[in-house]
């Protein structure tokens, strides 16, 4: 079945004829991780005699750091007082048991399979200590060439530090590269990189093209090829 056309909303189409690098974030566009993460979450609130997260709550945690997560978590429930306790653990955290509630987003392996072999693919995300297990627990690792997560950075998405990082390393020009995301953190990364940016699943964003499939990211990268 072919996917659908990707769809502009009048922003202006950046770069794609030159396009090398495809960065991608990881919760919410190569996983649906909403799942894992909530029962991650509550599982490390309970063992303080904490409430469980609120729906508001599931959105924040979605997009941000594990630290920035925990910290935010922790002042609404107004307990700081075990926040260095919080922290202190957090390497030791154990992610695995929930990685199994991560979803693949449809379609993924198949993009990777067939986007041409010159292109470089890679990951920015706001995760830290798990991306790795992530990868290699659904059978991803060695399927991109970088992978920046929050700990290779300083400033953490939405700063532009994680993009920008990628698209150094491999010697590209912020035109050369497309950053496929799924949040307003996503859309200020890439924009503050100077970017294209590719909206996932999320028409509310200011984005270069809008996709709810994949796949689609193949026609994008053949209108380039054949402007």
């Amino acid at each position: 079945m072919t996917p659908p056309r990707p769809h502009t909303k009048g922003y202006k189409i950046m770069g794609t004829d030159t396009t090398q690098v495809i960065i991608f974030d990881c919760d919410g566009v190569l996983f649906d991780s909403k799942d894992a993460n909530i029962a991650f979450y509550n599982h490390v609130l309970s063992q303080f005699q904490l409430p469980p997260m609120t729906q508001e709550e599931v959105e924040y945690v979605h997009v941000s750091t594990a630290e920035g997560a925990l910290r935010y978590l922790l002042a609404m429930r107004k307990a700081p007082h075990v926040l260095e306790e919080f922290l202190s653990h957090r390497p030791s955290m154990d992610y695995t048991p929930f990685i199994h509630l991560m979803q693949m987003e449809p379609n993924l392996k198949e993009l990777l399979g067939t986007l041409p072999r010159h292109f470089k693919r890679a990951i920015a995300t706001n995760r830290s200590y798990t991306i790795g297990d992530v990868l290699r627990v659904h059978g991803l690792e060695g399927e991109f060439h970088l992978v920046i997560s929050a700990l290779d950075v300083k400033n953490p998405k939405p700063h532009p530090e994680p993009i920008l990082k990628i698209i150094r390393h491999f010697s590209f020009s912020p035109s050369e590269a497309l950053f496929v995301g799924d949040s307003e953190v996503d859309q200020e990364s890439a924009q503050g990189a100077g970017v294209p940016f590719v909206a996932y699943k999320n028409r509310s964003l200011q984005a270069d093209y809008y996709i709810d499939d994949l796949l689609t990211i193949r026609e994008i990268i053949n209108q380039g090829e054949a402007g």
